[in-house]
């Protein structure tokens, strides 16, 4: 007759090692970022990012001079210890206002970003998981919007609520949101099939719960990958408007309004013109290979 104690015998420990798990579990998020690391000019530029958001944030702050201050007797100065960019044709401190237009253009392109963002992806969502007539009546309400061009929106703003950054994220909110709304149905008509939305419908979840709980959450990647490209189109668009002569009204600034005051001198004094347009290459720059970067974290296929 057996004992007791041999029912129960401690494992060897050979037995034990060959059960172990090496790899620790950890979270889609921390492997996106860990896969993001990995590419290190997406990662330097994230950190540029932040830092110019920093700076932009609170460099007007700091600096003795406000961004509207005019100096008639110190006009087109060239940089010094006093005036880190030099003044323009008013007298006005170009650092200062150098970063309170960076701010402005930060916070366009930004806020309309995840104005849009959100708008498209429950559009989007909505049409892709409802399916048959209604979707197809969404998409050609989405397709009436995308044949005015988005520039006409933003002028016909201007003129009705005056050339301000509110007509502006305005204008660009009206179509910016198709993209978004595209991707996001494309990606909820191939996931509600999925097994996972299947066994959740079958479970007795609600439409509003697959949709927000589980479908969206799945169809992240593209969406962040496209945000990440809104923005930089949302500040050149920004940009562009204050560079012809139609963006954001004296005696607010911007990177473009700044561009544009400084055409005008730019065979005496070249070096306004230097200093926004740099700026605005950097975050540019930066975003677009922060969107590469997250491209590849965040594909399937590219995971080991």
């Amino acid at each position: 007759m057996l004992k007791k104690e041999d029912y129960f015998k401690p494992i060897d420990k050979r037995v034990q090692d060959s059960e172990f798990i090496a790899l620790k579990p950890k979270s889609f998020a921390a492997d996106v970022w860990e896969r993001f690391r990995e590419n290190k000019l997406s990662l330097f530029s994230l950190y540029l990012l932040l830092s110019i958001i920093i700076i932009a944030v609170s460099g007007p702050f700091l600096s003795p001079y406000p961004y509207d201050g005019m100096n008639s007797s110190m006009t087109n100065r060239m940089m010094s210890i006093q005036h880190w960019f030099g003044t323009d044709q008013l007298g006005r401190d170009l650092f200062t206002r150098s970063l309170y237009g960076l701010r402005i253009s930060l916070l366009i392109g930004f806020i309309s970003t995840f104005i849009n963002v959100g708008l498209g992806m429950v559009y989007g969502g909505i049409a892709g998981y409802a399916g048959g007539k209604a979707d197809m009546a969404m998409m050609r309400f989405v397709d009436i919007i995308y044949a005015v061009p988005s520039l006409l929106y933003i002028i016909l703003l201007m003129l009705l609520f005056g050339s301000n950054v509110r007509s502006i994220m305005l204008g660009i909110c009206i179509s910016g949101w198709i993209g978004i709304a595209r991707i996001t149905r494309a990606q909820v008509i191939t996931l509600k099939e999925r097994d996972f939305s299947v066994a959740a419908y079958i479970q007795g979840a609600s439409s509003f719960r697959i949709l927000f709980r589980h479908l969206f959450v799945n169809a992240l990647g593209p969406i962040i990958v496209e945000a990440t490209l809104m923005v930089p189109q949302a500040i050149f668009m920004e940009a562009f408007l204050s560079f012809i002569g139609v963006g954001i009204s004296a005696p607010e600034a911007s990177l473009g309004t700044l561009a544009q005051d400084a055409r005008m001198y730019l065979e005496i004094y070249p070096y306004q013109m230097i200093f926004p347009i740099a700026m605005l290459c950097l975050v540019i720059f930066s975003l677009n290979f922060i969107s590469e970067g997250l491209g590849q974290a965040l594909n399937p296929k590219d995971r080991r």
